[in-house]
């Protein structure tokens, strides 16, 4: 057999085995018939200890509870962060899921991104602890899923849901609602007993009464308790599109128009509102808060109403 012949056919064996080894380093069918795919990350015990979350992928990304709520550390700033998203993230390690076993070897680390110096990286602390230290690789085979294995450990499982995660900002995890507490339903338009709008010449106010509103410092004739309702409700849910670091809230602009609600539970929210700009855009300030939200034309326009809106058509 010719020299160049024989140097073909063994390179080819060569590449053949090299893909061979490889493959059973990313994907061990015999480990993953012999290990469990069900696993948990962190037991959901430890779920309620979590007080700091250190996420690096894109940006990194610093969460924080204080209060039993959670916020977004920026900047010398803690901004509110939505709940529900951190709840379903941290979820996502708490549950059983199928997370299978794709290699055990450390010598797959580099190939699946999963070195130290270069990985994404998952941080969950307790007070005095850490309770979960993730690494977060490239993905895996099925395209759908990442390669993950914990910091100090060889051992690499795979699964899907948490990419999400990673690849946004910090603008995923802000929760810019005006009145934070509504995000999880649990405040809604049944627990605002009067809403006072001021700064808009005579005070507008909406006062339940039984189960109809009453207004005044607005003409309106025939009042239609659905459009007192879409209203408040209105208010209850506005949300910034942003934070916007460069205004003050002690700032002039906002001493002119507030809108206030005064809840069943006795407690007070304020917003305080800049005048809508050339393009219909305003800044809001709420009380017993430091930072600013920059509101939308169509936000703005959901909080500053017109008698003719409340009208019974």
């Amino acid at each position: 057999m010719p020299y160049k012949k024989k140097l073909i056919i063994l390179l080819s064996l060569i590449a053949a085995l090299a893909l061979t080894y490889t493959a059973s380093l990313v994907f061990n069918p015999e480990a993953a018939g012999s290990r469990s795919a069900s696993y948990v990350w962190l037991d959901s015990r430890f779920a309620g200890r979590a007080a700091k979350i250190v996420l690096t992928g894109q940006e990194k990304i610093e969460l924080v509870k204080s209060n039993n709520r959670w916020f977004i550390s920026r900047n010398g700033m803690e901004y509110p962060a939505r709940q529900t998203r951190i709840d379903d993230f941290i979820g996502l390690f708490t549950t059983r899921s199928a997370w299978p076993v794709r290699s055990t070897s450390a010598s797959s680390h580099s190939l699946l991104g999963l070195d130290e110096g270069s990985a994404a990286r998952i941080t969950i602390h307790g007070e005095n602890t850490t309770l979960l230290d993730l690494l977060i690789g490239n993905e895996d085979i099925t395209g759908r899923g990442v390669y993950l294995r914990k910091v100090g450990q060889n051992e690499v499982r795979s699964g899907e849901g948490i990419a999400s995660y990673l690849a946004g900002s910090v603008n995923n995890w802000y929760n810019l609602r005006l009145i934070s507490e509504t995000e999880d339903g649990k405040l809604d338009a049944d627990s605002v007993q009067r809403l006072y709008v001021y700064g808009l010449g005579e005070v507008q106010s909406f006062s339940r009464r039984n189960r109809d509103w009453v207004i005044s410092g607005l003409q309106v004739e025939n009042p239609d308790k659905s459009s007192i309702e879409s209203y408040v409700k209105a208010v209850l849910n506005a949300e910034g599109d942003e934070f916007d670091d460069s205004i003050s809230v002690n700032d002039p602009m906002f001493n002119n128009i507030s809108i206030v609600l005064e809840l069943g539970n006795g407690s007070v929210k304020t917003i305080r509102l800049s005048e809508p700009d050339e393009s219909g855009r305003c800044f809001a300030a709420v009380a017993g808060f430091d930072f600013v939200y920059s509101l939308a034309p169509w936000t703005v326009q959901r909080l500053f109403k017109t008698a003719a809106d409340f009208e019974r058509q």
